[in-house]
């Protein structure tokens, strides 16, 4: 990306820092007192998607026009300039995230709708429907762009969310480019990158997808959402429009086909929701047949042993009675967890980062493959129900509990409401 789109890996890290230390300059009270002011404001007043962007737009536009007759700026390069607009944008969005972000019922709605149908989606839908050529499709490849364009919800500034969307098509576009050279193909245009972004995006299925877009919409300064930026998210525009409207003929099926497809994964999602409950029934079940049961007859007296205390009950099993009495039991964990998991409208999101949980029979090939595939899903279940009732437990069992020290965890949670702390990822791309 150009740096004049203020995506330049070389100037994207100054800043942040640089609006921070200039913003503690004695000479820039007056903008300190704008900005907070304008926050406060802003927060005291009742949510209008359409008249908070204006606000927010009119404000950075302002302010970004104030900077440059500021004698802080005086004799600034241009790039020096856009990095304090940046910076202005940032810290301004991070502290008004949770008042615009979702902020009205049909945004909300719109989310759920979309994740709900996506997750369908993804039981049945294969590159061919996308009518993408053989030659381009790559799914192992297409796994990197999935994952950049989930990390969209760890971010709260406009340009850190769009920086996923833009490494994600980044992604595919270079996958596409090496195909074609590969294959001697012409440079493959809109008609091939379309249908890739729109797969990709089928199978990330990122949560809140609708309000982040339209976040990005409302809240990315109007004057640098042009050039490579521009033509990525209004790729991504196109993208949700698809799958907001999909139909038969969108994926060359006919409409009984497609409607079997679509009933099919829906008894599959509501399968999982059954397959919890009657795991929750079972343990309940177990756990009364134990009380219920007769109780052994009491072992007659045995002579005192010569072997010492220590030995007939050492201190690891004391202490692990003791434990005992304070802990829940796995069976509570997984309990706990399958309660607060079949609360939830769609768990689609929640299993998604769980490798070939969503995967059909074909694309397995041991064999055995549909007890294999079946045993694997009970168990993805297990794990997500003793994951929600312990909070010890990471919620992929990909991810490593000491990879993720308490002290990391404590720092996010108090830099996220500054801004502070962001990974490196969205500050460099």
């Amino acid at each position: 990306m150009e740096n004049s789109d203020g995506f330049g890996s070389t100037t994207a890290p100054l800043t942040w820092h640089d609006f921070l230390e200039r913003m503690r300059n004695p000479m820039a009270t007056d903008f300190v007192k704008a900005i907070k002011g304008f926050i406060v404001r802003f927060l005291n007043e009742a949510p209008d998607a359409e008249a908070d962007s204006k606000a927010v737009q009119e404000f950075l536009a302002n302010m970004e026009a104030a900077f440059r007759a500021h004698s802080l700026w005086a004799g600034s390069s241009e790039e020096e300039l856009e990095s304090a607009g940046e910076g202005l944008e940032k810290y301004v969005m991070t502290k008004l995230f949770g008042r615009v972000f979702a902020s009205t019922p049909e945004d909300v709605e719109c989310d759920k709708e979309l994740s709900h149908k996506i997750s369908l989606l993804q039981q049945f839908v294969r590159p061919e429907h996308l009518d993408i050529k053989p030659i381009y499709q790559n799914e192992g490849s297409w796994l990197l762009a999935q994952k950049e364009l989930q990390k969209i919800n760890m971010y709260k500034a406009p340009r850190d969310k769009l920086v996923c969307i833009l490494s994600c098509c980044k992604v595919i576009n270079n996958l596409l480019l090496n195909a074609s050279i590969a294959s001697n193909e012409e440079y493959p245009g809109a008609d091939e990158f379309l249908p890739v972004l729109i797969y990709v995006t089928i199978k990330a299925n990122p949560s809140q997808l609708h309000s982040n877009l339209a976040y990005i919409q409302r809240f990315r300064r109007e004057t640098r959402l042009v050039s490579e930026a521009a033509y990525f998210f209004t790729n991504m525009l196109s993208t949700e429009s698809f799958l907001t409207n999909i139909n038969a003929k969108a994926l060359s099926m006919d409409e009984e086909e497609f409607q079997r497809n679509m009933d099919s994964s829906q008894s599959l999602l509501s399968g999982l929701l059954d397959t919890a409950e009657n795991y929750s029934n079972q343990t309940d079940q177990d756990l009364l047949n134990v009380s219920n049961s007769e109780p052994l007859e009491p072992k007659k007296h045995q002579p005192e042993t010569t072997q010492p205390k220590s030995y007939i009950e050492s201190e690891d099993s004391r202490s692990l009675k003791e434990y005992g009495k304070d802990h829940a039991s796995v069976s509570d964990l997984e309990e706990k967890g399958a309660a607060e998991l079949l609360r939830e409208e769609d768990i689609s999101p929640t299993l998604n980062d769980f490798p070939y949980f969503f995967a059909r029979t074909g694309d397995l090939t041991i064999s055995d493959v549909e007890d294999l595939l079946n045993s694997y899903k009970q168990l993805v279940v297990k794990y997500v129900c003793l994951a929600r009732g312990s909070p010890s437990l990471p919620s992929n069992p990909q991810q490593r509990i000491s990879e993720v020290p308490e002290t990391t965890a404590l720092k996010v949670a108090v830099d996220s409401d500054t801004g502070k702390g962001l990974p490196s990822s969205a500050e460099d791309s």
